[in-house]
């Protein structure tokens, strides 16, 4: 079951400055026909997952293992941080704000269509256009014209992105709003809203959710029916990297735990850890216990609407009275890295240890911090949502304001995570509350946008959204170089510092066992397992 719990899109940010540059990616292992499907390793595997409802990448939210394997994106980052091409030959810029995009030819559709820049177009204006509300359409805010499909009064006056024309059959042009360095890494494998979809899904979309065609490694067998196993089966035209299996059954699970124990008992291959087994998982699998570094971080959110938080010395005292590391040790197994940075260490750049002291375990200056900001007013309640398996999390963070801090302090679940996220976007919370991201590509980028501009994604998070941030995080945005954009995005990292909007709490690795007949796992920077490449073990 897919462990991250998102919010999708993000606004793009505008760039003061232009680059000159010329992207050049190493060639993935997804080129030529030599390497097509046909020459699939053998066998099948069994992964437990959520009930997508929604098939299509522009509207899934729980669907990223089923969409990685039936669709393949231009761009691929790997477990390392490379960047490489797939379905791409070439993208490629002068000024990060107008990209060119060439395809790799001879690809086709599971339907046996081929793959044009006109199936890019066509899709992407789809997924985009406000009135048929994708959930995923906010990964294409970045595009100029992006804004004519969403108005914010009104219907739209077109169906058609400006920033997107096509070249000829292999090549279109991306214009953006302004210039943005990243725009590689957003058309990389979680940014499922890039995928391209057959001229026969702009027809019928229910139809298409049905039984989606990619053009991927694996195709669906028969139709998508709800609550029952997704069937597929190796792509025998597929041009990019054969697949080390032949089918992969995707089986949706009401509940992570049982997906945990049929693991267990061998009833299926793969399933992710729920949080309450993290604990006691690597005494129950040993060595099939697979964690990986994810772009995915926590904070302790703030109501900085609330004047009780309006003093910096208040945030930076309940920092300094939590411990991160025996949370860690006790809650999560010791699987997760208390956060020094405001972004995720497997994103480039990612300032490790900027947050000093105020991310260190010290109940004595925690306690003379706060007493020297006047002390607190009143119960700190913290709010969490409910039903997915925060509680023990909050609880001891909760029991540490208390003991250290000398104040009153009480975590409190809501019924679901709906009423949740309702009142933490509409700001009727007060006290801490749950506050994380996974992000869909490892970049600062994404990371930053999402929690610390307005509408970048994760509305309220971190209810801190200062102009002079945004602007220096569109000045990262148009860096084109990636140790410079490293540098500007850990710029914005020390104006963040200087206020403190909210404690970051840690660093998240994602977590999965598997059955004995998988004897290796692989996953990718976002932190997925990547089943086009797992190797099975021996008579399996």
């Amino acid at each position: 079951m897919n462990p991250r719990l998102r919010s999708l899109p993000y606004r793009a940010g505008t760039a003061v400055t232009a680059l000159a540059l010329t992207l050049a990616l190493s060639a993935c292992g997804a080129a030529g026909a030599d390497d097509a499907a046909g020459d699939a390793g053998g066998g099948a595997i069994s992964v437990a997952v959520t009930d997508p409802i929604q098939t299509i990448p522009g509207r899934q939210t729980v669907a990223y293992d089923l969409n990685m394997a039936v669709w393949s994106p231009l761009t691929w980052v790997d477990a390392d941080g490379e960047l490489t091409y797939v379905a791409a030959e070439s993208i490629e810029s002068d000024d990060a704000t107008t990209w060119t995009v060439t395809l790799r030819d001879g690809w086709t559709f599971h339907d046996g269509t081929p793959v044009t820049a006109q199936s890019y177009v066509d899709s992407w204006n789809a997924v985009a256009y406000g009135p048929d509300a994708f959930e995923n359409s906010g990964q294409l805010a970045g595009i100029a014209g992006y804004d004519d499909l969403n108005p914010a009064e009104g219907e739209p006056r077109t169906t058609e992105m400006s920033g997107l024309a096509v070249t000829d059959d292999l090549t279109f042009t991306v214009t953006l709003d302004g210039p943005d360095g990243q725009f590689p890494m957003q058309v990389s494998q979680a940014q499922t809203a890039m995928y391209p979809m057959p001229a026969s899904a702009l027809e019928d979309m229910d139809a298409y959710n049905t039984h989606p065609v990619g053009n991927g490694p694996f195709q669906v067998v028969g139709d998508y029916v709800e609550n029952e196993p997704i069937e597929t089966e190796a792509y025998a035209d597929y041009q990019g990297t054969a697949p080390t299996v032949d089918a992969i059954s995707f089986v949706p699970y009401a509940d992570a735990t049982t997906a945990y124990t049929d693991v267990q008992a061998g009833n299926i291959d793969v399933a992710s850890v729920p949080a309450a087994r993290l604990p006691q998982a690597s005494g129950d699998f040993g060595e099939r216990l697979y964690t990986f570094e994810a772009p995915g971080i926590s904070f302790l959110g703030l109501p900085l609407w609330d004047e009780r938080y309006e003093d910096v010395r208040v945030r930076q005292a309940i920092s300094m009275a939590i411990d991160r590391e025996t949370i860690s040790d006790v809650v999560y197994g010791g699987l997760y890295t208390p956060a020094t940075a405001f972004t995720p260490a497997v994103e480039a750049g990612t300032p490790e240890g900027i947050c000093g002291d105020f991310c260190t375990y010290d109940p004595t200056a925690a306690k003379a911090l706060l007493d020297e900001a006047g002390g607190f007013d009143g119960t700190i309640d913290i709010y969490f949502p409910g039903g997915i398996g925060l509680d023990e999390l909050y609880k001891a963070i909760a029991n540490q304001l208390r003991q250290n801090l000398g104040v009153e302090a009480v975590a409190t679940p809501s019924a679901d995570w709906a009423e949740f996220s309702e009142n933490r976007t509409n700001g009727d919370i007060d006290g801490p509350f749950f506050s994380r991201w996974g992000a869909l590509y490892p970049s600062q980028q994404n990371t930053l946008r999402s929690f610390f501009v307005e509408n970048g994604g994760c509305p309220n998070c971190i209810p801190y959204y200062e102009d002079d941030v945004a602007d220096l995080i569109a000045a990262a945005d148009a860096e084109a170089d990636p140790d410079a954009a490293g540098e500007a995005y850990a710029a914005v990292q020390e104006r963040l510092l200087e206020d403190f909007p909210a404690p970051p709490l840690f660093f998240e690795t994602y977590s999965y066992v598997t059955s004995e007949r998988v004897a290796e796992l692989p996953t990718s920077a976002v932190g997925n397992p990547t089943f086009s490449a797992v190797v099975l073990a021996e008579g399996a």
